[in-house]
């Protein structure tokens, strides 16, 4: 590796950490203001638009080990926003399903955080979204073949 290929790196490095800190935190920030933290959000998320999941995949769809899923299914059942649901197939396999208090705050809640994301993007065009979105694609996929 020469050493503009190696300083090239460090440096795309560099500016994808510090993105993604500072996107993070304001998604973050806004989770917070509105009583839930990311991975809430990110089970909610996926149920509101996903529909009614089997609990030992909810982890693996949202990157989370299996062991917190539990914990946030129990936070987020106790706020009434979520229910478990008992296979009618399978006695070993229960769902998480978004309840209708989960789906109105969904409701309200979704598109502001969609609208922020717009926010946080606008810095980029149309254009240069979709080649960030190919470039990034590219970068995961080949890492993900190294392993």
């Amino acid at each position: 590796m020469t050493n503009d290929s190696a300083s090239s790196a460090l440096k795309l490095f560099i500016v994808l950490s510090r993105a993604h800190k500072v996107i993070h935190e304001c998604t973050n920030h806004f989770f917070q203001e509105n009583g839930l933290n990311p991975t809430e959000f990110a089970v909610l998320e996926l149920l509101f638009h996903k529909g009614k999941q089997p609990l030992q995949q909810i982890g693996n769809k949202i990157l989370l080990a299996s062991g917190s899923i539990t914990y946030v299914v129990d936070k987020l059942e106790g706020r009434g926003f979520i229910k478990r649901v008992s296979s009618d197939t399978d006695r070993r396999v229960t769902y998480a399903e978004i309840t209708e208090a989960g789906t109105e705050f969904m409701n309200e809640l979704f598109p502001r955080h969609e609208q922020q994301l717009i926010q946080l993007m606008n810095a980029l065009s149309e254009e240069e979204k979709l080649e960030a979105i190919e470039l990034l694609k590219k970068l995961g996929l080949s890492i993900k073949n190294l392993s």
